[in-house]
């Protein structure tokens, strides 16, 4: 697992770090001196302190202080992260669309910054893998698209083998990438990547879609696929389903 630490960081640097952490959609703790804002559902004001900030890919953000085993501030899963540095401080937010709001932690100093890839296999895995999802997705290819026929998994291209290769109902290429978990522009940039490469190799004029299969994306990937005339299906893993379509009993 690669892990990458800042001991007492310039904001510039410890900004730079954070950006490609939330690219790749790493485990990220921060250390510091720092006030904390929340407007949401009520308001709550923290003044100087010195708290360690967990930042979870799954879009969670948590406060904690020396005392206690909860969290003073934090925000559920689904929520986007964002850093800049402004007026001195290197600020933290993280960002809730539905129902509305706002994490705003500012560092005065940070004194540990730590970056980790984590792949917790042992749970993750237990609970639908990305194998369990290619599964799902043979299975029942129409969930990807409407007459969607798979017909090769992991084809190879200039740019790295494609998770799923098949056709559409009008015989279009249909490149699929599937991810277990929430993902990020990083994710979006691979699947066109792929779509690219398979473009080169069956010549101008073909037109090909491309589709991101995941539980679900950031805002910034939402953007991303909307401006890249790509397509975006969220499926669980361990159940090959929408996120909120439970079976039937």
């Amino acid at each position: 697992m690669p892990v990458t630490t800042l001991h007492r960081p310039a904001h510039r640097d410890a900004l730079a770090h954070l950006e490609d952490a939330f690219r790749r959609g790493d485990l990220i703790t921060a250390f510091g001196r720092c006030r904390v804002e929340y407007d949401g559902r009520a308001s709550s004001s923290l003044g100087p302190g010195d708290r360690l900030l967990l930042l979870k890919p799954d879009g969670s953000a948590l406060v904690h202080t020396d005392e206690g085993r909860t969290p003073v501030n934090w925000q559920p899963p689904g929520c986007d992260h964002f850093a800049s540095v402004r007026d001195g401080r290197l600020r933290v937010r993280s960002v809730r669309r539905s129902p509305e709001e706002l994490l705003d932690v500012r560092f005065d100093r940070v004194h540990h910054l730590v970056t980790y890839d984590v792949t917790d296999s042992d749970d993750l895995d237990l609970y639908g893998s990305e194998a369990d999802l290619k599964e799902h997705v043979l299975a029942n290819p129409e969930r990807i698209v409407p007459g969607f026929e798979p017909t090769a998994t992991e084809r190879e291209t200039d740019a790295g083998p494609m998770d799923v290769f098949g056709e559409d109902a009008d015989g279009r290429p249909v490149v699929v990438e599937l991810k277990r978990r929430r993902v990020g522009p990083d994710a979006v940039g691979q699947l066109r990547r792929y779509v690219d490469a398979l473009g080169r190799e069956l010549g101008d004029g073909v037109e090909i879609r491309g589709v991101l299969v995941a539980p679900s994306v950031t805002d910034r990937a939402a953007t991303l696929i909307e401006r890249e005339g790509l397509e975006f299906v969220a499926l669980d893993p361990a159940t090959g389903r929408p996120p909120d379509d439970a079976p039937a009993e």
